[in-house]
């Protein structure tokens, strides 16, 4: 069982680092949460033991699963969602603002403006 964990948290890790990579805004936020996804389920699976849930009354020496691992994992995802919706909001507000969401016509975008700034601040004007 815990190779298959360890597979799948290289799964989504290496997806996650090969979207991250792409040009496209939507795909590298969709890379982040696969990439927080993949550190939830590592969390999750190093805390996995073969006991029972740790509510219930055991006797001395049974394994029990540890809940701290739990608690943290649930507060990581509800990390990972609140940066998710801010990363989409900022995605779309590129989007509506420049009409693109590639990220080398951004770069190219962003210098054209830097250059009309400094032609403006050369020849004193200001927009």
């Amino acid at each position: 069982m815990t190779l298959l964990f360890a597979v799948a948290v290289a799964i989504l890790f290496g997806s996650g680092a090969y979207l991250l990579l792409k040009h496209d805004l939507v795909r590298v936020v969709i890379g982040m949460v696969l990439i927080s996804n993949a550190a939830n389920l590592f969390i999750i699976s190093a805390g996995l033991s073969r006991g029972q849930a740790p509510i219930y009354p055991l006797a001395d020496g049974e394994p029990v699963s540890d809940p701290l691992v739990q608690a943290m994992t649930l507060t990581a995802i509800v990390i990972s969602f609140g940066v998710a919706a801010l990363l989409l909001a900022l995605v779309y507000r590129v989007y509506t603002s420049h009409l693109s969401l590639d990220l080398d016509e951004l770069a190219e975008a962003d210098e054209r403006d830097e250059a009309v700034r400094d032609l403006a601040t050369l020849t004193g004007r200001q927009r």
